[in-house]
């Protein structure tokens, strides 16, 4: 079994709301990650103790490079953030790395399932 794994602090309250529906990882995910997979979508540290929330389908999952991400692909992402530049500074923050539009990044859109 697959997971996604979010920070509790900066997703916890999108996640629970249904107000989360997609992800943008830095890289190209697209083999570990497909269309069509059951993942449990988790919050907690890295490396630490984490939370199983629900369990989802990946209804799509998309190479492209963040100056390519669409006003759709970011409000899913979170819907408190416009623009491909707020994606850059996050996911900067979230990787501690130095990232740019060129990078890649794999948008993974996912639906709760119902248990």
């Amino acid at each position: 079994m697959f997971a996604l794994n979010f920070y509790s602090e900066l997703y916890e309250d999108l996640l629970r709301k249904g107000r989360k529906t997609a992800t943008i990882r830095l890289g190209d995910k697209s083999t570990k990650y497909q269309s069509g997979m059951v993942v449990w979508i988790t919050i907690g540290p890295r490396f630490g103790r984490r939370q199983k929330l629900y369990s989802a389908i990946l209804d799509r999952v998309e190479v492209k490079s963040i100056s390519d991400l669409s006003p759709r692909d970011i409000e899913r992402e979170n819907p408190e953030i416009r623009s491909t530049d707020e994606v850059t500074g996050l996911l900067g923050r979230i990787y501690d790395d130095f990232v740019t539009p060129a990078h890649l990044v794999t948008v993974i859109y996912f639906s709760k399932v119902d248990e």
